[in-house]
């Protein structure tokens, strides 16, 4: 398992990768899988916004093609005061591939807070149930 410390480390490095050239909003993300290895990802922008994708999505299609399938935790960064939780679709990635996650969240500087997943997303729609 890596430090709070490393997964947030993760994360600020992949946000240098970010292609975010219309919001200029650069987000990194880190996701943990359950044997301890750090598959990252960053946000990647499109002219129309809609075949946009963020860090969080990127890191769990990431993870998952390289042919992981239980996860831990994702630390999500962006260079923002307050702390930038993933979106609903993201949330909706998450929860149906990782299950209850923990969620870090930090900007630059430093780590703002901890969250599982089914608390950021509290009545998921989930496949098992069909």
């Amino acid at each position: 398992m890596v430090s709070d410390k490393e997964l947030i480390a993760a994360a600020r490095q992949a946000r240098r990768h970010a292609v975010a050239t219309f919001s200029k909003f650069k987000v990194g993300a880190a996701l943990e899988t359950a044997d301890g290895v750090v598959v990252t990802g960053c946000n990647i922008e499109n002219a129309t916004y809609g075949l946009t994708i963020c860090a969080e999505r990127v890191a769990m299609f990431k993870a998952l093609s390289e042919g992981h399938r239980r996860f831990r935790r994702i630390a999500v960064v962006a260079d923002t005061q307050a702390p930038t939780p993933p979106c609903g679709a993201c949330r909706q990635i998450l929860w149906e591939f990782g299950g209850d996650l923990e969620v870090l969240l930090a900007n630059l500087r430093r780590q703002h807070g901890r969250h599982q997943v089914a608390n950021l997303l509290p009545v998921p729609f989930d496949a098992r149930l069909i």
